[in-house]
């Protein structure tokens, strides 16, 4: 029985090996590295021809030619098998890494969301707070207490200045009356002021509040454009109250003080009243 190493070495003598009359003669001087051409590849495709013709012909004749791998074809092999497994591992580390890499961006946009979500209510919070605070510092200023406050530091400056917000900020405008009202008592602004604060409440139905606004304006009768129409105002508020006699005596004081300086208008004005408030 013929044993035959086979490997890379093997192939590399077998085909170097040179077929002379039948005996086969070992090449053992170092070859020159081959130039493959067409010729040398014909050559090689046929001394392969005739060593599988050989082998066959040994089979044939009960000598089996047993192919014997190389121990070095071995190892390589066992090499190969290692590093194998190890790309298998390689790969399935990569694959969780991967896994875990898509997890945690999904888990990050889900972070993310979060956070734009909390911003918001964050936003929305402090907007509402603000609104909050807002109200109660207006709250505060708008119930408490009317104090002496003149921001121009003159009487006339401090009541155009409260009649031109009164324009744009009902509320204020008529808190600023009333502070003139504090701030310069005893003086036309005081007064005119009053009448207009009288005015207010008759805006807003309230006329029990405008007899005394009308009242304090017209404390000591002034002689002003304003205080004729005043007057009427006064008795109208008066008899809107059930107090018919005061109207009475307001339409009196009316046709007494400023009769002269009257309008028509608020003459005939004058009259109708004292027929509604059945003056005698």
């Amino acid at each position: 029985m013929l044993k035959l190493p086979f490997s890379k070495s093997a192939a590399m003598t077998a085909i170097g090996l040179t077929l002379i009359g039948g005996a086969v003669v070992a090449q053992t001087v170092p070859m020159e590295p081959v130039q493959w051409d067409k010729r040398r590849l014909d050559q090689l495709d046929r001394n392969v021809r005739r060593l599988e013709r050989a082998l066959t012909q040994r089979n044939a004749a009960g000598q089996p030619v047993i192919v014997e791998p190389d121990p070095e074809v071995v190892a390589l092999q066992g090499q190969v098998s290692i590093l194998e497994q190890r790309l298998n591992d390689l790969e399935q580390t990569f694959q969780r890494v991967n896994a875990d890499g898509e997890r945690l961006t999904f888990q990050l946009d889900e972070a993310t969301r979060d956070n734009a979500a909390l911003s918001r209510r964050l936003r929305d919070a402090e907007g509402r707070i603000e609104k909050i605070e807002k109200a109660a510092e207006e709250e505060a200023e708008l119930n408490g207490p009317i104090v002496a406050n003149s921001p121009t530091g003159d009487a006339g400056q401090d009541l155009t200045a409260a009649l031109r917000l009164l324009g744009t900020d009902a509320v204020r405008g008529q808190r600023a009356l009333e502070t003139v009202i504090v701030t310069w008592p005893n003086t036309p602004q005081s007064r005119e002021a009053n009448s207009r604060l009288g005015d207010l409440h008759v805006a807003a139905r309230d006329n029990a509040a405008a007899v005394p606004a009308y009242a304090a304006a017209l404390n000591g009768w002034p002689r002003t454009p304003w205080a004729p129409e005043t007057t009427l105002k006064l008795a109208e508020a008066l008899r809107a109250t059930d107090r018919a006699a005061q109207a009475c005596g307001a339409l009196n004081e009316f046709t007494r003080r400023y009769a002269e300086t009257a309008t028509a208008a608020q003459k005939t004005r004058a009259t109708q009243l004292r027929t509604r408030a059945a003056c005698s």
